[in-house]
């Protein structure tokens, strides 16, 4: 199963949403996990050097050959994460997806940026947004969850702003974080 985490703004949660995912496949037995972190900021990577997860593997690949090439497991669960902007990696990771996962914030400029991410997935290709840093019980929140319904993509998840991995290495991943992950996981899995 290759779960590729993208789009093609920048600052919307991918790294952070790419880790949690990682870290609910490998409790759930979804493994072997590879994380493929394809973002040449290594964030993702950088953070599980420093705090592993357990039957999690890191692999960077920030080419479009090393990142198709991470994606090949012929098992397991393979969690990608794609730097913002850089449409070949992008092409290249939705190419061999199974699923996508878009992070995305309520409000502001987001709408155009996933929109142009969304048209670059082929119609067969499962996909759902992931409201991240979301403010619970704000009119924008509510205004983007309705916005994407009368748009018939699919909400994966809404994951309250406290979750996060901004803070560094060392900090922990959040209970909420994993719960909502792991509906968000649940239901990429029933999208299959």
């Amino acid at each position: 199963m290759n779960i590729v985490v993208t789009n093609l703004k920048g600052g919307v949660g991918k790294t952070t949403s790419t880790v949690y995912l990682a870290a609910v496949a490998a409790a759930r037995g979804y493994t072997p996990v590879v994380l493929v972190d394809a973002d040449r900021q290594a964030s993702a990577a950088e953070w599980l050097e420093e705090r592993p997860i357990d039957d999690v593997e890191v692999v960077e690949a920030p080419s479009e050959r090393t990142l198709v090439r991470a994606m090949r497991a012929e098992e397991g669960t393979v969690v990608v994460d794609l730097p913002p902007g850089d449409e070949r990696l992008v092409q290249a990771a939705i190419g061999a997806a199974d699923a996508i996962v878009i992070p995305t914030r309520a409000g502001g400029v987001e709408y155009a940026r996933v929109g142009s991410t969304l048209s670059m997935i082929p119609a067969k290709t499962a996909r759902g947004i992931v409201i991240t840093a979301a403010r619970l019980g704000t009119n924008d929140l509510q205004e983007a969850i309705d916005w994407w319904k009368g748009e018939n993509v699919p909400i994966w998840g809404v994951v309250p702003e406290r979750v996060g991995i901004a803070a560094g290495p060392e900090a922990r991943l959040y209970r909420d974080g994993l719960d909502e992950y792991g509906n968000v996981l649940r239901r990429i899995m029933r999208s299959r």
